[in-house]
Parts: C-alpha cells; structure tokens; sequence
C-alpha cells in the first residue's frame, strides 16, 4: 500500500542513482543503489504520485529487470590495514567480516567496533603498541586465529581462557611481546594446535601445559626458562622449538627438599581427593583450595602431592614429545631439564638408586 503511506522521499543523491523511500506501515525504509538515474527519477515520480493517490497510468515507467550478480553487492568478508592512515577512524567495520587484519596502525588497544564483528574467525593485531587485551575479546565465539605478534603485552587474562576461546581458538602468536607468566586458567584453551611464545620473558610455562591435547606446533625460543614442567611430559607435539633458553644443569642429587612429617590433615585429605577422584568445586570448597588441587604435583608412583614433596630436575630428550625438535643450543642438543616430584623419601630413594646404577 503507498497511498497516503509514504513518509518521506531521500533524493539527495539521486543523482548517483541512491534513493530511499521511508514508508509509515510497516516502519522500513527502502535503500536504492547503483539503480538507472533517469529510470530512478520514472519510479520516484510514480511512487509520489501513489501517494498523493493520483493515476500513474500516464507515466511512462520500464519494466522491471532483475539485478545482474555483478550489481549486486557482495558481503565483505576480508579486510587487511597496514598502515596508520588507512585505519578507519569515521566508517564502522562490516559487521560480515570473517578475516581482519590491523597491523602497523600504532594501536594502543583494541578498537572496540572490532569486537562487535561477530563473524570474525581470523585477527591479525600484530605490530601494534598493544598493552592490555580487552575481557570482551572471549566474546568473539567464531574466534579460530589470534595473531597479537610483536605488541606490549605484559599478561594474557585468565578470563579470556575462561572465554568462547576455549573451544574455538586454534592458532595464538603471542611472540615479542612482554609476558612472563602465563595463568593457570591458560590449559583451558584445549582448542589450540599451534602456540607462538617467542622472544618473551617467560619464566615458566603453564604447569598444567599437558591438557593442551590438541597442540601440535610450540614455540617458545628465546625467553628465560630454567626448566620445563613436569606436564610437559604429556606432549604430543608434531614441532618444537625452544632454542635460547638459560635451561639449567639437571642434578638430581640435590633435591628441592619441601616434605612435611607428619603430614598435616589438608595434605592428607588433598592427596586422597586427587588420588580418589573425588568431586570438588567451589561450592564445597574455598576457591583458593579448588585452585591449589588443580594444580597438585603427581610423584613418579602416580600419588598426588600438594604443598609437601620432594622436587628435582631431570634431562629429558625432547624427541620424545616432539618429531621435529630445533636444536636448544648451538652445541646441537636436543635435550632440556623437566622437574619431577615425588610425594615420599621413599619414593625419592627408589629414584636414586636406579639413576646411580644406570649411571
């Protein structure tokens, strides 16, 4: 129905063959684009006269055509910025994006229209100034790549492996930037198959680095590791590099000595719940104490321990979680120290005596 039912004629850029005709009911307006000007002007002199319920008989209006596919205009699905003055600072992003990339643009943080893009599976932040990264960041539930290389990052959030991210997050390059530590709550990203931690300042590794079943390809070259995690035994890695690291000496004959005789009842009934597996959760806990057992060591016998053990390091060959190993130094060893924990003296002397006799 248009008599009587148009509200206004947009007309400005007719002349570019844009129109918009806004109806009253329903409440919607009709955007016209890339249309013939003088076939445009035919059909808004004929939508005017509609309304003003004359004839339209007289007009000499063509018929309809449809829209050839090269008129039509697609989805944006992919974008890439590479320099500072082609950032968009007035027009909004396509909200159809499924590939971004802002690089080289001197962003301090993300821009927060970027984290409206819903469909995005691919992100591309690297070489930017960028210090924090923003909780929102989870709620990109399409999320597959993360690409924040060569930034001023100094912690990534716990909330975020908390987030969406863990299952849909495949690829994360956190390379040149500033992190020492990574949170426990990181393990949670169990989507992840290839993980860039180059040229940091990490101290440690995740100790729970194990739960990442899907990782295929690690690299954390040039940081500041002493020694790996007892976890990262579980690895089922196709490459890995972690070349330039200070790894320290191994030797198992000075122990880390943190045993507590007696053992104290919260050791006790901690052991029992990791050993048992026995349910738990912060609605029959403290939280600090849920924390504290998700990250309880396992001695070698397979026995939980929490805040008494005894601790070493020992050499492990990296070939045996890994296909493709880069040489860790320039002497060409593929080997690194890993810690390991045992829950008894009994344990430990069992483990001394068989590394003196193979020795």
């Amino acid at each position: 129905q248009v008599q009587q039912n148009v509200e206004r004629l947009f007309t400005r850029f007719v002349e570019e063959g844009k129109a918009t005709v806004r109806l009253r009911e329903p409440a919607v307006d009709l955007c016209l684009s890339k249309a013939n000007v003088i076939n445009l002007k035919t059909f808004l002199s004929a939508v005017r006269l509609a309304h003003q319920g004359n004839d339209t008989g007289v007009l000499p209006l063509s018929p309809l055509v449809p829209a050839k596919n090269s008129d039509v205009e697609k989805p944006k699905t992919k974008m890439i910025i590479t320099s500072r003055r082609d950032y968009p600072l007035t027009k909004s992003f396509p909200f159809s994006l499924e590939h971004l990339q802002t690089s080289y643009c001197k962003l301090a943080r993300i821009d927060t229209r970027v984290l409206c893009l819903k469909k995005l599976r691919k992100l591309d932040l690297s070489h930017n100034h960028i210090k924090q990264l923003p909780a929102t960041l989870g709620d990109l539930v399409c999320l597959q790549e993360l690409d924040l290389h060569d930034n001023h990052l100094e912690a990534f959030s716990g909330a975020l492996c908390s987030s969406s991210l863990q299952k849909s997050l495949q690829f994360l390059d956190l390379s040149q930037n500033q992190i020492q530590a990574l949170p426990i709550e990181f393990c949670q990203l169990r989507g992840l198959v290839q993980l860039r931690l180059d040229d940091n300042a990490l101290l440690r590794l995740p100790c729970r680095i194990g739960q990442l079943s899907r990782l295929r390809f690690l690299s954390a070259a040039r940081n500041k590791l002493p020694f790996l995690p007892s976890d990262f035994r579980k690895l089922s890695l196709e490459n890995l590099d972690l070349f330039g690291n200070p790894f320290e000496q191994p030797n198992p004959l000075v122990p880390n000595i943190q045993l507590k005789i007696p053992l104290t009842l919260l050791e006790c009934a901690a052991r029992a719940a990791v050993n048992h597996r026995i349910p738990y959760g912060c609605h029959l806990l403290p939280s600090h104490l849920c924390k504290d057992l998700e990250v309880a060591k396992t001695c070698r016998c397979g026995s939980a321990c929490l805040s008494s053990f005894i601790q070493i390091t020992v050499t492990m060959n990296l070939h045996h979680v890994a296909h493709t190993v880069v040489l860790v130094d320039n002497m060409g060893g593929t080997e690194a120290p890993i810690l390991c924990y045992f829950c008894s003296l009994d344990c430990y002397s069992q483990f001394l005596d068989r590394h003196l006799q193979s020795n």
